[in-house]
């Protein structure tokens, strides 16, 4: 297990165990939809519609948190699924999803949820699975958020974001995200990003181009967050 699969959902993987006929049912009832950056795919408290799974593009996860602040638990990226917690708690949606850049979904609507569930018992299991590792991710991220530092944090989300995002694009340069969502998921305020940023940049663990992050050498980074 790598150094940072404690902080990944998995949530690309869930349609990985089933028949090629049980896909193929899935890919039926499905229907496209398109977002533009910024666009919300979900509202806090909002009653749930359907589950998603991520075709295109990037989406943000996050909890409204004092003074209208956000604080970003996830991105998630290419064949994540998402959205079906709510679903199968039967609650309102605890948190939002947005749109960071052009996004293309497949969503399945609640009903067709249900029927696929019913006619696919195995990925009702694989949900309720993946659920429960998805609470461990939680906890272990909210773990760091309340006991490193932020230089710490900083240099694990950095990681964690530049691991996730080459995997599913090997041609990835770093990690590109604006400053605001970054500070939103180190949990800290812009300016002080910044202060953080220059310290790994002076250390030789990053590189910064524009918008850009580059983790230079990942295993000085995993040392470095170890010590």
């Amino acid at each position: 297990m790598e150094f940072t699969d404690s902080f990944d959902f998995k949530c690309d993987l869930l349609l990985q165990s089933l028949k090629k006929e049980e896909v193929a049912l899935v890919e039926s009832v499905q229907e496209k939809l398109f977002f533009e950056s910024g666009d919300k795919i979900f509202y806090e408290d909002g009653i749930p519609t359907g589950m998603f799974e991520l075709v295109k593009g990037r989406v943000k996860k996050y909890k409204t948190v004092i003074n209208n602040q956000q604080q970003i638990f996830y991105i998630y990226t290419k064949n994540d699924l998402f959205g079906y917690h709510a679903l199968l708690s039967e609650n309102r949606y605890q948190d939002a999803c947005e749109a960071l850049e052009k996004v293309e979904i497949n969503f399945i609507s609640k009903k067709n949820f249900e029927m696929l569930l019913d006619k696919i018992p195995k990925l009702k299991d694989a949900l309720l699975y993946n659920m429960a590792h998805e609470f461990g991710v939680l906890v272990n991220t909210i773990a760091v958020l309340a006991q490193k530092s932020q230089n710490i944090r900083l240099a694990l989300f950095l990681l964690v974001l530049q691991k996730r995002f080459r995997k599913k694009d090997p041609n990835a340069k770093g990690v590109d995200i604006t400053r605001e969502d970054l500070a939103n998921i180190v949990g800290t305020s812009r300016e002080s990003l910044s202060r953080s940023l220059s310290f790994l940049k002076k250390e030789n663990l990053i590189r910064v181009n524009k918008r850009v992050i580059t983790v230079v050498d990942e295993k000085k980074m995993e040392e470095f967050i170890a010590k």
